[in-house]
């Protein structure tokens, strides 16, 4: 097979250190918090359900509101194995208690804040030890209870390492070392470099939690710098077995690490792997655009209506001849379609497939023709002078295709028939 001529012929890559990796998601916990986002519980529901079809290993949700029970409620009782639904609580028993109302719910995630700003500024600690104390004091009570612990280290590209996160994670792994370590980047501030010093390097940081015994550890990213997708890769690629995502990477200010890149990444550049049904991704997106209301860029990575659309000559001729020229994964690898469209960069390759189709539909026929058809032609040079001469700044429509094919090739050879028989008698 000759590399890199076809989606089988790609090479894929291998983590470095051969773990078995997993995805979170947080959709219905990070991501409601969005702002001007509202969901219903149907939406919500509707949410787990697509989670459940890609084969997600586990969410998080809220339970604060009886609107928050009824869901996590709802969830439960269609008795999926994927996603496992688990809590949030905040580092008190008030918030533990709530997890604990459902039976079904074997985890929980506790907030730990790490960062100065957030434990003085935003807490009103009078120390870090006051907070350390308080952190283990909520984790001790859920353990106790028969809870399996998720620490989320708030803002830890912010923390000091020495002083605070590595004597607060060796806490933790002396109460349970399978307890999963979550690294918050919580304002999108970590880089994906070894080379960049602590707090702010992702693989400095996972490198480190993996010498103090971490087994489990998660990188929930934000992308106020566009980094999410790197550093939460980067997380994987020295040693992090999850990463916490949202699907369009829905969440406060810049939002998450979107759910679907990593996803796609996973599933068409990791060799052998193959463990999630991306085939619902589109549908998934056009719901959350309906359903939610979300704006999605038509640019956007693996969902946006363009990712599959192709004008330019250069472009469309290349993936009439072979898709893989110009498209990382097929179209119906997430449940898109291609759309090869006409515009004032197009070339008569692209009016000759897009013609080829029309006829064929409205005549019923398989029809081929040649790119050099004088048929063709013409429609080519009518198109561009919509453009060069009228200021034409849209794409042409199919239906305006239609009316092209009707003329030049149901309707202009028959008169040219006729005129030609009446030249002969």
């Amino acid at each position: 097979m000759e590399m890199f001529r076809s989606y089988e012929g790609m090479p894929k890559i291998e983590l470095p250190l051969g773990q078995e990796i997993f995805i979170s998601d947080s959709t219905l916990r990070d991501g409601i918090q969005m702002p001007g986002v509202i969901l219903k519980k149907k939406t919500k529901l509707q949410v787990y359900e697509y989670l459940h079809k890609i084969g997600i290993e586990k969410l998080e949700c809220f339970l604060f509101s009886e609107r928050d029970k009824i869901v996590a409620k709802e969830m439960l009782n269609r008795g999926y194995e994927f996603p496992e639904v688990t809590g949030w609580a905040r580092a008190n028993t008030d918030d533990i208690d709530l997890v604990l109302q459902f039976d079904d719910i074997k985890e929980t995630g506790i907030l730990m804040s790490i960062s100065d700003t957030q434990m003085f500024d935003k807490i009103g600690f009078k120390s870090k030890e006051i907070a350390i104390e308080k952190y283990l004091k909520a984790m001790d009570y859920a353990i106790d209870h028969g809870l399996k612990v998720r620490c989320h280290l708030e803002d830890i590209t912010r923390s000091d390492f020495e002083n605070v996160t590595y004597p607060i994670v060796k806490e933790i792994l002396s109460r349970d070392k399978k307890s999963m370590i979550r690294i918050c980047d919580t304002l999108g501030i970590g880089l994906p470099f070894m080379e960049v010093d602590l707090p702010y390097s992702i693989p400095k940081m996972v490198s480190g939690l993996r010498e103090l015994g971490v087994e489990n550890i998660e990188s929930h990213m934000h992308d106020d710098y566009g980094l999410g997708v790197a550093n939460s890769l980067s997380a994987y690629w020295y040693g992090s077995n999850w990463s916490n995502l949202t699907f369009l990477g829905m969440g406060e200010r810049a939002g998450n690490t979107e759910l679907e890149k990593v996803l796609m990444f996973f599933m068409n550049r990791l060799k052998g792997f193959d463990r999630y049904d991306t085939t619902s991704l589109v549908e998934f997106a056009r719901f959350m655009e309906k359903s939610a209301r979300i704006f999605i860029p038509r640019n956007k990575s693996v969902v946006g209506k363009n990712v599959f659309a192709h004008e330019s000559g250069i472009h469309t001729s290349a993936v009439i001849k072979n898709p893989f020229i110009y498209e990382p994964f097929s179209p119906e690898s997430v449940g898109g379609k291609r759309k090869l469209m006409i515009g004032d960069s197009s070339g008569t390759d692209v009016i000759r497939k897009k013609v080829e189709e029309t006829a064929s539909e409205l005549m019923r026929v398989k029809i081929e023709i040649d790119k050099k058809d004088h048929r063709i032609v013409s429609i080519y040079k009518d198109i561009h002078k919509l453009y060069d001469n009228e200021g034409r700044r849209s794409c042409i429509s199919d239906d305006e295709i239609t009316k092209y094919v009707e003329k030049y090739f149901m309707f202009e050879p028959v008169v040219k028939e006729i005129i030609d028989d009446e030249e002969e008698d």
